[in-house]
């Protein structure tokens, strides 16, 4: 008897199904597993959706090490965070947000579209519950270690391009079978009218938000005393740029493009393993750019001030990925697809005010989220 899975509660595999993932992972069809081991992965979870991640780590009898990444996904319903949802609205928030929209992924054929330089990280193995649970047993990437240079930035900008040139909607069907799915931009508007019209945009017109201490002396320090108005005024302009967005073209994009889920392979350090996709609908062109270019920034690996360099070389490439496969737009439509959706997604959310009276909040956080979020309205205000 194997143990060692025992932290993976249901998920847990009796010794069959053991011997058949360690076979698949291995390649060996004769593989059997002789010791095993389970780390929780010491990872900020920020999607409701996602219940825990785990790394599974083992050898087999022959002296073969081997390991996958567990993800355990669930239906919003089970999250803590459905008690910050206003009852009222709690039921049409769990029946939109596509909680096995991963699973999708890996069962569709999005694999087959990528260019050369992009794939999906390996599915050794899924589990589906009938409450609304699943489990991916995937490849367990050993990432590139160090910051992103400015070509590599570049270049997945240019294999995003490629990517949505191939999925335009005419091309291609949504990940998952939902009507919404085929609706332009409404993925966007329903994040739109949530967290940026009934959340973010009342906190940042209240007042006592801005005499908060931590705030307050970020933004005193740093000498922005015109974010508060800047910010309100591109508020009023969010339903105007919905509009824009879907007046231009579309495509299916991956929906969360950060450097956090474009894996860079320590033995392929020119390839992309892509994971966690999100927002399954046509989007504007360029939308996935916007998460492309903060994604590290909002994770405090690269300096704000860093953003208009990669700005610059992401919005040309991404550009010459469209041509490549065949979607030629101008460059103003790429720019008001990037920045447009850049401004709903990120811009009025880019300041920490929920850890607001929480221990990892601090003053170097502070300032370093208005720094970012000063660089966002500047950016964004060039085309809104």
């Amino acid at each position: 008897m194997i143990t060692g899975l025992e932290p993976l509660g249901r998920d847990a595999l009796g010794e069959e199904d053991l011997a058949a993932l360690v076979r698949t992972i291995t390649g060996d069809p004769a593989a059997v597993a002789s010791a095993v081991r389970v780390e929780t992965v010491d990872y900020p979870i920020g999607t409701p959706s996602t219940e825990s991640l785990h790394r599974v780590f083992g050898t087999t009898t022959a002296g073969a090490d081997w390991s996958c990444f567990v993800k355990k996904l669930q239906s919003v319903r089970h999250s803590p965070i459905i008690e910050l949802v206003p009852e009222a609205f709690r039921q049409s928030f769990i029946d939109y947000m596509p909680w096995n929209l991963e699973i999708a992924v890996h069962r569709s054929g999005v694999g087959d579209l990528m260019p050369d330089g992009m794939r999906l990280a390996k599915a050794y193995r899924i589990d589906l519950y009938d409450d609304d649970r699943g489990t991916i047993w995937m490849e367990n990437v050993v990432q590139e270690w160090g910051p992103w240079p400015i070509a590599r930035f570049e270049r997945a900008a240019y294999l995003l391009g490629r990517l949505s040139a191939r999925r335009q909607p005419h091309l291609v069907r949504p990940l998952l079978d939902r009507e919404v799915s085929s609706v332009p931009g409404s993925a966007l508007r329903y994040y739109a009218n949530g967290r940026v019209q009934k959340a973010a945009l009342p906190a940042l017109t209240d007042p006592g938000t801005w005499r908060h201490p931590m705030l307050a002396a970020a933004v005193c320090n740093l000498s922005d005393h015109r974010l508060k108005d800047d910010l309100l005024e591109l508020g009023e302009r969010v339903p105007a740029v919905l509009d824009a967005l879907d007046a231009l073209p579309q495509c299916y994009q991956h929906g969360d493009a950060s450097p956090q889920n474009l894996l860079v392979p320590h033995d392929s350090p020119d390839e992309f393993v892509v994971i966690d996709w999100g927002f399954d609908c046509p989007q504007a062109v360029g939308f996935d750019l916007g998460q492309l270019l903060i994604g590290l920034a909002h994770a405090g690996e690269l300096s704000p001030e860093a953003l208009p360099a990669v700005h610059k070389v992401i919005l040309k490439a991404f550009q010459n990925g469209l041509a490549a496969d065949g979607m030629h737009v101008s460059e103003e439509q790429v720019l008001y697809g990037y920045l447009g959706s850049l401004l709903i997604r990120a811009t009025f959310t880019a300041l920490p005010l929920e850890l607001f009276g929480k221990a990892e909040a601090s003053p170097e956080l502070f300032e370093e989220r208005v720094l970012l979020t000063r660089a966002l309205v500047d950016l964004v205000s060039e085309v809104v």
